[in-house]
């Protein structure tokens, strides 16, 4: 059970309406806050050095592990966020309907054909859950990063690992920089469509 598997199920579970960018960013952040934890990687910097080789029981933290710059000078981690981050909320979501974690919600056909899903009760749900409801620092601060619950600071109890909140303040503010990319394009095509509108 990895901590991007329980963010993406809290985002499922609260239907709380959460960008697929947003969340993909904060995805890569939970794996990459895993790393630390599983010795596979560490912080140096705004880097991020690949250490020892741990074995990695989860598909997606194997191919997180297996995407790391072996080189100096390291990869920084806002580089990694957005290139490992790329479509991966709806690699988890394909997974999880691969493993019958999600399934169809009945009459809930979107537009254009897409289905809505909702989650299976599952024992990985469960945990995830637990885990929302003790308010594990890392979870939360993440999900809160994305939107979900309480605002959250990186100095509050529970986050005493420097590398995990230098990870938490690089998905902050690549999920700001996310944010901005999307209000100058909409300035941008209102621009355009006055543009065209003429006077």
């Amino acid at each position: 059970m990895t901590t991007a598997k329980d963010l993406f199920i809290i985002a499922m579970d609260l239907e709380h309406s959460v960008g697929q960018g947003d969340l993909s960013l904060a995805l890569a952040g939970a794996e990459l806050i895993d790393l630390i934890g599983a010795g596979a990687v560490a912080v140096d910097g705004d880097r991020i050095v690949p250490g020892g080789q741990p074995t990695l029981d989860d598909q997606f933290m194997s191919e997180a592990a297996s995407g790391l710059t072996q080189q100096a000078p390291y990869e920084r981690i806002e580089d990694w966020l957005w290139r490992r981050g790329r479509d991966l909320s709806a690699a988890y979501q394909a997974a999880m309907e691969k493993n019958d974690e999600l399934k169809p919600q009945r009459g809930g056909r979107l537009p254009f054909g897409s289905q809505r899903v909702e989650l299976v009760d599952t024992p990985a749900r469960r945990r995830a859950a637990d885990r929302w409801k003790e308010k594990e620092p890392v979870l939360a601060s993440l999900a809160s990063v994305v939107g979900i619950g309480d605002e959250r600071t990186d100095d509050e109890p529970g986050l005493d690992d420097e590398a995990v909140t230098t990870v938490l303040a690089a998905v902050h503010d690549a999920v700001m920089e996310l944010e901005a990319v999307r209000q100058r394009r909409t300035i941008e095509n209102a621009a355009f469509a006055n543009l065209w509108r003429g006077p």
